[in-house]
This record gives C-alpha cells, sequence and structure tokens, in this order.
C-alpha cells in the first residue's frame, strides 16, 4: 500500500492515519497560516503533538501527528480553523445578499401560489357537491 500521505489531495480532507503507526492521526496543511492557527491551538488545549514539513510535487506540508485519543477534539479544532480561514462561496457583499433575498422571494411567492391554489382547489370541490 502506497503512504497515504502522497495520495492525491482535493482538498476536502486534510487528515488520514498515520503511515506507520496507526495510534496517530496526522493532519496535514498546506498554508502556513492555517498550520500556524492549528498549531496554536494544539498547544492552547495541551494537546501533544509532533510537527513535520514535507516537500511533494512543489507542495509544501506541514503535518501534525496527533494521538487518536484526542481525535474528537482535535477534529473540532481542525474544523475551527478551517472556517476561520476560508473564504465566502460568493465574496461581494451585495452579490451575496442579493441572492439570499432573491431566493427568499421565490420561496414566498411558491408558499403563496400554494395556498391561492388551495383556496381555488376547496371552492371548486365546493361546487361540486
Amino acid at each position: 500500500m502506497e503512504n497515504p500521505i502522497e495520495h492525491l489531495d482535493l482538498g476536502l480532507v486534510n487528515f488520514t492515519k498515520h503511515p506507520s503507526n496507526p495510534d496517530y492521526v496526522v493532519y496535514r496543511f498546506t498554508n502556513e497560516e492555517k498550520a500556524n492557527s492549528f498549531r496554536r491551538e494544539l498547544e492552547e488545549h495541551k494537546i501533544a503533538f509532533e510537527e513535520d514539513t514535507e516537500e511533494k510535487k512543489q507542495v509544501s506540508y506541514t503535518l501534525f501527528a496527533v494521538h487518536k485519543k484526542f481525535y474528537k477534539q482535535t477534529m473540532r479544532m481542525n474544523f475551527k480553523v478551517e472556517g476561520k480561514h476560508k473564504k465566502p462561496l460568493i465574496p461581494f457583499f451585495t452579490l451575496r445578499w442579493f441572492v439570499l433575498l432573491f431566493g427568499l422571494s421565490i420561496l414566498l411567492l411558491s408558499f403563496l401560489s400554494y395556498y391561492k391554489h388551495m383556496e381555488h382547489l376547496n371552492e371548486k370541490t365546493e361546487q361540486i357537491k
């Protein structure tokens, strides 16, 4: 089996099992700011870790090996770090609000048309009786 650290990184998951010690989980970061934030979180929560850097295919990875007993805690930290450095899906403030308000207006119109159609159907069924 090839080293799981070397697999194709699509950016969806940044952790994997340690290649030689199954008691450890390895978190990898390509962004130095994210790596520094994760390191601060680990130190703040007093979680022991090993750190290393690795160069693969013109990309520099910062690797953190953490014991699997801290898995849940480090995953929360990982999500926190990823969320802190995540760019918004729609970068322009006005466009973001336009999309939100447009979607809500379409939803409101669909509810109104549903209730109007139900009133129409109720009138038709009363006429038939």
